[in-house]
């Protein structure tokens, strides 16, 4: 059964969609393993990066397995996972690396919001992704699952791309201290380029935005409403993706855990104030995106307002001329004006005195 939402401007919600995907789980008991999402790629890929500050093994894994082994190592291990549909495969990650069932089952549900959630001996960490089409004018979002634990980190995503790859270079290349510290700054490196990543999708936006304010105030088109209110709910998306990241990286910094180093804890602030600076964007553009409705209203209220004015003006000064005609219309015998020769012109001429008379009026009030 489909749930069919009309809005005004004749398109059409479907919310089925959703509704399905959770529907799944219905019935279910919490911790069961079931995908709640769309399966974004045919085959889970599998990777590892394993390095330390003198050497570094780089591994695309054929079996899950093959990354176990570098769990007890003193090396940092970066297990990358690609595809969650596999239930199969995050069962053996979880009995492998003890990660409780509630936070498969997180993994696998990619409609959580971000969150973090600090266990003894790893923390998980939720976030999106975010990219920006800007021929369709839409944010597509892929969720980001982290798993830090004490010398490995694992990540989770839908598909394949990302923009993990400054992260990966920095490793390779031993740039930065990247290499010369631990997995909770790997983490941090990782969260850092997905906030970062915002602010490119921010500028887009804010491209956009300026290109409808341009419009509304040269030519406020009626194609414009449904562009506006696109820009509005890409907005409100976006402001759920990332609103609950200001609690996400403060419980990083503020939560007291071993597996978060003292060292690492200057980058979480930063990145906290980073955070912030995306949210208070966000709710700057959706306030921009509210005013620029506004000025539609506005302008179409105005264009109307002079359209009413002008054909007022026309209907006023032809009550007069109308008058004039018809009482000149009438067909009495006694009129002493019809049988006078001039009496036609120096109708004529009234008319057209009373027409320059009444614009000459309306100048001097300037209501023309």
């Amino acid at each position: 059964m489909q749930l069919k939402i009309p809005l005004k401007n004749g398109s059409s919600l479907f919310i089925n969609k959703f509704m399905r995907k959770r529907s799944k789980k219905t019935g279910l008991p919490p911790g069961s393993m079931v995908h709640v999402g769309e399966k974004k790629v045919e085959q889970v890929k599998l990777s590892v990066i394993d390095y330390d500050q003198d050497k570094i093994e780089k591994r695309e894994l054929k079996e899950v397995e093959e990354a176990f082994p570098f769990k007890d190592t003193p090396t940092v291990t970066w297990l990358n996972v690609t595809g969650l549909h596999d239930i199969e495969i995050l069962e053996k990650i979880g009995s492998r690396y003890n990660i409780h069932p509630l936070i498969l089952e997180d993994i696998l549900n990619t409609d959580q919001r971000p969150k973090v959630e600090i266990a003894d001996d790893y923390i998980f960490i939720v976030m999106k992704m975010l990219s920006y089409d800007s021929e369709k004018q839409e944010i597509n979002a892929e969720q980001i699952s982290l798993i830090l634990a004490e010398n490995y980190v694992i990540t989770f995503q839908e598909r394949e791309g990302d923009v993990f790859n400054p992260v990966r270079e920095r490793i390779e290349n031993s740039k930065g201290r990247i290499r010369k510290v631990g997995p909770d700054y790997l983490t941090y490196a990782l969260i850092d380029i997905l906030i970062d990543n915002y602010f490119l999708v921010l500028e887009l936006i804010g491209e956009q935005i300026e290109y409808l304010e341009g419009n509304v105030l040269e030519n406020p088109d009626h194609t414009l409403v449904q562009k506006i209110q696109s820009m509005k709910r890409e907005l409100i998306f976006l402001r759920k993706s990332t609103w609950p990241l200001r609690e996400v990286i403060s419980s990083l910094t503020r939560d007291e855990t071993n597996l978060i180093k003292e060292a690492t804890s200057p980058y979480l602030r930063d990145l906290h104030d980073h955070t912030i600076q995306v949210i208070d964007t966000v709710e700057t553009f959706r306030d921009m995106v509210s005013g620029i409705l506004d000025i539609y209203l506005s302008s179409v209220s105005n264009r109307m307002n002079e359209v009413m004015k002008v054909l007022t003006i026309i209907a006023t000064i032809f009550i007069p001329l109308t008058f004039l005609a018809g009482i000149y219309g009438m067909n009495f015998e006694f009129m002493p004006e019809l049988k006078w020769h001039w009496s036609y012109p120096v109708l004529l001429l009234v008319m057209i005195s009373v027409f320059i008379g009444m614009l000459f009026y309306f100048r001097r009030k300037k209501w023309i």
